[in-house]
């Protein structure tokens, strides 16, 4: 007992205060960075890959198995290398997410004065059974997605969206997008998110949703073919909403105050 006592205060004596700091800093990041990546595809391959690496190292030390502790052992610069590489897209989500915090702190885009309008013109679109994709631009720029359409620089309305959406109109195709209170563009051309959908959505909705993987956009879409509205953000949709759920939902995804119910 004394012995180990001995060599734990010698431990101690070793110790300086910036080992823990740097214990901390380094739990930190791995702590952060696991946070950030909570609820992606990557989480789940991180996990798969871990477990195999354990098991591997394991069997290894267990067996005695000298060839595969080598592998192990000089494969972790390549990993160094490959992790950046299979996991670009969700690192840049991350840092973009980190970003946006800080914008955050000195100015946020309000959408109040718009939701009832730009709600009103989804569900009148969706009763005609007209296609729509509204995306609200937030402190992630879309610029260069604007760009790629035909400017407009217009108030919200609900006539204006019911023009731009017409079928067979030259602004049919593409989408809407909103910066603060103006319509800046339509017929603008969005990434198709890779992830499976369901059987009823279509390339309208790949465009709304992908736009929302890489961005922190919102989007709105309305289904030409079942007249169903969904809503697209941070990388996830939700699907056949009714005005009262449409109304409650934009508020919440928007960090703007919910609307108050007219007595």
């Amino acid at each position: 007992m004394g012995q180990f006592r001995d060599e734990l205060q010698n431990i101690l004596d070793r110790v300086d205060p910036t080992d823990f700091l740097d214990l901390f800093l380094i739990a930190f990041l791995i702590y952060w960075m696991l946070l950030l990546l909570k609820g992606t595809a990557a989480i789940t391959l991180l996990r798969g890959a871990a477990i195999i690496l354990v098991g591997f190292v394991i069997l290894a030390q267990t067996l005695d198995l000298e060839v595969l502790d080598f592998v192990i052992r000089n494969s972790f610069a390549g990993l160094i290398i490959a992790v950046p590489i299979i996991f670009q897209p969700e690192i840049r989500r991350a840092l973009e997410r980190v970003g946006r915090t800080g914008i955050r702190m000195w100015a946020r885009p309000t959408y109040d004065d718009l939701i009832d309008s730009v709600t009103a013109a989804a569900m009148g679109l969706a009763t005609q059974r007209h296609g729509a994709l509204i995306v609200f631009e937030r402190e992630t720029g879309l610029q260069s997605y604007i760009e790629s359409g035909v400017p407009i620089d217009a108030t919200p309305s609900i006539e204006l969206l019911e023009v731009i959406f017409y079928p067979g109109g030259p602004l049919h195709d593409g989408a809407a997008i909103l910066r603060s209170s103006r319509v800046v563009a339509a017929a603008c051309t969005l990434p198709l998110s890779e992830t499976r959908l369901r059987g009823e959505m279509g390339l309208r909705h790949r465009a709304g949703l992908g736009v929302t993987e890489g961005t922190d956009a919102v989007s709105i879409i309305v289904s030409e073919e079942t007249g169903n509205v969904s809503v697209a953000a941070d990388g996830q949709i939700h699907a056949r909403l009714d005005e009262a759920g449409l109304r409650e939902l934009l508020p919440r995804l928007l960090h703007s105050p919910a609307p108050r119910e007219e007595s």
